[in-house]
């Protein structure tokens, strides 16, 4: 079923027990136009690869909206990714940490219909959130009175509807995700990214996935793998923690690689 409403054409419709369920979708193509649709009520999706079975479950909104046609959300560039990009598109063009993560979600069908905003919005597992916090990520987000930005951290705890990130392109970073069986528990996820500091030393930032945990740390080092004790001394005195021994081991191999690849640039 396809309807048409002022704001140009909207199709999501399901027959379920012999009674249609329709959703207008709105699909704004202004900034001005999304806050009306907001003030309208209207229910954020990305690609509906998670709010469908949710739907399905609690009762389908009368009125959703897009931000695929949104200019401000479909940015894909070296410092700047959309909320509205599906994940199959992310490419070489952002930091590898950021690129191999969207790689590694899902099937290809899935990365295929899935957004940046639904993943680190609406998915629990959240899996590109490590790779966009080590590259101390800013995100643009909108509501009623416009857009603003704000951390990482505001927008996973309020659920803001995100437009888009950015970050400075580190100078190396690293993304390692333990192998996992469909439908078992969340994997182990470490990310990692380096950037130039303050007097010839470096600034390295980590993040872990554990379950659905995510926990994060900062420290100064220098550029030889022979640094890697001092590296997760300085980690453990951050908002890591004590790692657990398995955790710790694959982190300590990540920033030792890391570090090796430095010293070969």
């Amino acid at each position: 079923m396809s309807l048409i409403t002022q704001r140009g054409p909207v199709s999501i419709a399901r027959v379920e027990e012999s009674r249609s369920t329709v959703v207008l979708l709105r699909l704004p193509t202004s900034l001005s136009e999304a806050r009306e649709h907001l003030a309208e009520q209207a229910v954020p999706v990305g690609g509906a690869t998670l709010v469908w079975a949710q739907w399905q479950r609690d009762g389908f909104p009368e009125l959703a909206m897009s931000l695929r046609r949104l200019p401000e959300a479909n940015v894909l560039e070296p410092e700047a990714l959309g909320a509205a990009v599906l994940l199959h598109r992310i490419d070489d063009r952002v930091p590898e940490v950021l690129h191999r993560a969207a790689g590694t979600i899902g099937t290809g069908a899935v990365r295929r219909a899935a957004t940046v905003g639904g993943n680190i919005v609406g998915s629990t597992l959240r899996c590109l959130l490590p790779a966009a916090l080590v590259l101390d990520a800013r995100a643009t987000v909108l509501d009623r009175d416009g857009p603003y930005e704000t951390d990482l951290a505001e927008v996973v705890a309020k659920r803001h509807l995100l437009l888009n990130l950015s970050w400075r392109t580190p100078l190396i970073s690293g993304y390692y995700k333990a192998p996992a069986e469909a439908g078992g528990p969340p994997p182990l996820v470490v990310a990692t990214a380096l950037s130039a500091g303050g007097d010839g030393r470096y600034r390295l930032r980590t993040a872990l996935r554990d379950g659905y945990e995510v926990a994060t740390g900062s420290t100064e080092c220098g550029a030889g793998a022979e640094d890697a004790d001092e590296v997760l001394d300085g980690l453990a005195a951050t908002g890591l923690g004590p790692l657990p021994p398995a955790a710790r081991d694959v982190v300590r191999r990540e920033v030792t690689g890391l570090l090796r690849r430095l010293d070969g640039r």
